[in-house]
C-alpha cells in the first residue's frame, strides 16, 4: 500500500531536487560530466579537457549561489565555460574561439562520438609545410618543450618559438577554411 505522498509506480531518480542544489558537491555531481564533454568536443583530447573542467569549477565556486536554480546553475556553468575555453585558445593560438552552443542539452554518450577533433588535426596538418607541420607535432602531439623541439630540428630556441607561433596562425586559417 502506497502513502498519500507517493506516486504510483517506479519513481524517476534525480540527484538534486527541481529547484536547486543542496550543496557544491551536488553541483559538481550534477555537471562535471556534461562540462567535461562540452569541452573534450572543443579541444580533443582528455588532458585539456579535465584541466578546463577543473578550471570550469574552480571559477564558478566564488560567484555561483547555491540558491540558483538548476538552470541557472548551467547557464552560469556554460558562460564560465565558454571563458574558459577562450582563455585556453588565446592562450594556444594567439586567438580566441568561443564557440560553445545554448542549445546542448545532453552530450553524445562517447568521446569518440563528440569528437572529429583527430581528424581535423590530421586535416590541418596535412595542409601545411612540412617544417610547420614537424614543430607542431614536436610540440603538441609528442609534448616536447621548445628547447627539446628546436635541438630536434637543428633551429635556435627563438627560431622554434616564431616558428610554432606562425604554424599556429596557419594552423588557425586552414580549420577555418581560410586556406587549403
Amino acid at each position: 500500500m502506497t502513502s498519500q505522498n507517493e506516486p504510483a509506480g517506479p519513481r524517476p531518480l534525480r540527484a538534486v531536487p527541481d529547484d536547486g542544489y543542496t550543496d557544491w558537491e551536488a553541483v559538481y555531481q550534477d555537471n562535471a560530466d556534461w562540462v567535461y564533454r562540452t569541452l573534450f568536443a572543443r579541444v580533443g583530447n582528455r588532458a585539456d579537457a579535465e584541466d578546463l573542467t577543473a578550471e570550469v569549477f574552480l571559477a564558478a565556486l566564488r560567484p555561483l549561489r547555491l540558491t540558483a536554480s538548476v538552470g541557472e546553475v548551467r547557464a552560469y556553468l556554460r558562460t564560465t565555460a565558454r571563458t574558459v575555453l577562450a582563455a585556453h585558445w588565446r592562450e594556444t593560438l594567439g586567438r580566441e574561439i568561443t564557440s560553445i552552443e545554448e542549445d546542448i542539452e545532453q552530450p553524445p554518450d562517447s568521446e569518440e562520438a563528440i569528437s572529429n577533433a583527430p581528424a581535423r588535426v590530421a586535416h590541418v596538418l596535412e595542409s601545411l609545410p612540412d617544417r610547420y607541420r614537424q614543430i607542431l607535432e614536436l610540440r603538441f602531439l609528442q609534448g616536447n618543450s621548445i628547447k627539446e623541439s628546436a635541438a630536434e630540428l637543428g633551429i635556435s630556441v627563438a627560431n622554434a618559438k616564431v616558428l610554432q607561433h606562425r604554424a599556429l596562425r596557419l594552423a588557425a586559417q586552414v580549420n577555418d577554411g581560410g586556406q587549403s
